[in-house]
């Protein structure tokens, strides 16, 4: 896994390359100082990744922090100082806004899911659906609005799919399969009450319920009677989630924390100090 410097060394060679012709029209000695502001509501996330894009171009460089991390903030708000080099603030400035925009986006946008099923016992999770290279900043996000990480990859946890029942053989000798290869969280998916029955019987740690509908939910919930942990997943939206949480299930996976989410709308303002 790569350190949070070395993702934004990626982000940066990618956006700068041979060098940041524009900013040389600025005197290489001048100073200035920087504002971020949010022009929308938002829960901030992303001020590890932002401090690391302005340290890696200018170490001097001094960020205040106006918001703590997590934190609902209006909008207008002003988020952060920055003082340092100008020509280091205005080249870090769009991969500082990218990162900032996105991971506050999903830290918001799992707010509200965490919001929804407030009052109940059902946990959100997020999924794998995540924009490459960018899983491990997204899930912490996810972590920062108030929802829980299903999975990272493919490696800390066994989800046993449709794909996998048919090539096993059974979800029986699937979840057999995976207990002798592996330490890790044990999960089926099921599409239907009959495949629910026998994933009861193989005893994994967790049963995902696959676009069942609300009816089978409930159905569901009061047959497993807490032997095994229930997830409904399956296109959930946030008008539906509280409902789904009622059924009784224990989680709900929803991609759209990560997938569907609209970046915030964030802008830097520069003021070059005369000296």
């Amino acid at each position: 896994m790569m350190s949070i410097e070395e993702q934004v060394k990626v982000f940066l060679d990618e956006d700068i390359g041979s060098g940041d012709v524009t900013a040389l029209i600025i005197p290489e000695e001048s100073q200035a100082v920087a504002t971020i502001i949010t022009r929308q509501g938002m829960v901030l996330c992303g001020q590890a990744w932002v401090s690391a894009v302005f340290k890696s171009l200018d170490e001097t460089v001094a960020i205040e922090w106006l918001v703590k991390e997590g934190e609902w903030v209006d909008a207008g708000s002003q988020l952060c100082i920055l003082s340092g080099n100008t020509r280091g603030l205005l080249t870090g400035e769009r991969t500082a806004l990218n990162l900032l925009q996105t991971l506050s986006a999903v830290a918001t946008e799992s707010r509200q899911y965490a919001r929804a099923v407030a009052g109940t016992t059902c946990q959100i999770l997020d999924t794998r659906k995540t924009l490459p290279g960018l899983r491990l900043a997204q899930k912490y996000a996810v972590k920062c609005g108030g929802c829980l990480n299903h999975r990272v990859g493919l490696y800390d946890g066994i989800l046993i799919k449709e794909n996998h029942i048919v090539a096993a053989g059974s979800i029986t000798a699937a979840v057999s399969r995976a207990r002798l290869i592996s330490s890790v969280l044990v999960e089926v998916e099921v599409e239907n009450q009959h495949e629910l029955r026998e994933a009861v019987d193989a005893r994994p740690d967790r049963i995902m319920l696959d676009n069942f509908s609300l009816e089978d939910m409930r159905g569901a919930v009061e047959w497993v009677a807490g032997r095994v942990p229930l997830e409904a997943s399956g296109d959930v939206t946030l008008e539906g989630i509280t409902t789904i949480a009622r059924t009784g299930v224990d989680f709900i996976s929803v991609g759209a924390l990560t997938k569907n989410v609209s970046a915030v709308d964030l802008s830097m303002r520069v003021s070059v100090q005369k000296g």
